[in-house]
């Protein structure tokens, strides 16, 4: 389907009953949440649209906004049918931003959506991604994005940025060797972190505005999720009048995705949890 700006938004499909679309997030496409489809694909028809900027959908233009994420949104709900939405990170953000901007919406469910107080930090590091991307050098930006998000493992800390920056080329370099011309690969995915960025920035400091969802929300998190994001869930709690909130021990912010060489910890068992409290909230039998 088209959005209101013309820009063409591709998706897949699955399943049958209710259709729910299911929003993927930063470094993410439609078929990250291959797992998570399948296991509600037999209560839902699941719709796995493609965010701009990758696999089906087409580019960003140089407008791109919240709204223009919410218009994407809307085009696929309306082409679907749907009254559910999930979302997670991101596309958190973007599920509750449409909540409450757009009518139609019954319930929606939201895994550690990226909403922040204070949007200064992730300008800078955002800043910083922009030159590095302008230089060509998507490796160095990568690494400036993971540090910005906290998604840095530990180790990251004792090595010197142009040794990570070094590894993630050759990394990139040998996924790209073996990708189909169809594949979404992580040097076509890592342009896209500056919208995700971006979105951040234009969302803090907006927790209050939630006040005005009116619907059904789910919050969802993990006990290893992003430690910058649980204050957010924690103020959606108290703004949002018809929430319920779950925090799953173990789980962290890659949980609802598939397992992939950026996401080692994901895993089956974990999107089985969490697909299990999508489909009693959205009212399937278990």
């Amino acid at each position: 389907m088209t959005s209101q700006d013309g820009t063409r938004i591709g998706y897949w499909k699955i399943g049958h009953g209710p259709a729910i679309v299911l929003l993927h997030g930063s470094m993410e496409s439609a078929r990250s949440h291959t797992l998570l489809a399948r296991a509600l694909a037999g209560d839902f028809t699941v719709y796995l649209p493609d965010r701009r900027g990758r696999g089906l959908s087409g580019p960003h233009r140089p407008d791109h906004s919240v709204r223009t994420e919410v218009e994407d949104l809307d085009a696929v709900l309306r082409a679907a049918g749907a009254t559910l939405a999930f979302g997670v990170s991101a596309s958190g953000a973007i599920v509750l931003e449409a909540a409450r901007t757009r009518p139609g919406l019954q319930k929606i469910a939201v895994y550690e959506p990226a909403l922040v107080a204070d949007g200064a930090p992730h300008a800078a590091w955002l800043a910083r991604f922009d030159r590095e991307v302008a230089q060509g050098n998507l490796a160095a930006a990568m690494i400036t994005s993971m540090y910005g998000l906290e998604l840095a493992p530990a180790i990251f800390k004792v090595m010197p940025r142009r040794l990570l920056a070094a590894v993630t080329e050759k990394a990139m370099q040998k996924e790209d060797r073996k990708a189909g011309p169809d594949d979404i690969t992580l040097r076509k995915l890592a342009p896209t972190v500056h919208h995700e960025g971006a979105l951040i920035v234009e969302l803090a400091g907006r927790i209050e505005e939630f006040r005005e969802v009116r619907i059904d929300v789910l919050l969802l998190g993990g006990s290893k999720g992003l430690p910058f994001l649980e204050p957010s869930r924690a103020g959606l709690a108290q703004v949002l009048p018809r929430n319920r909130r779950i925090e799953f021990d173990g789980l962290d912010h890659g949980s609802s995705s598939d397992p992939s060489p950026i996401n080692s910890t994901g895993s089956a068992a974990s999107v089985t949890k969490i697909a299990t409290e999508i489909r009693s909230f959205f009212g399937a039998p278990q």
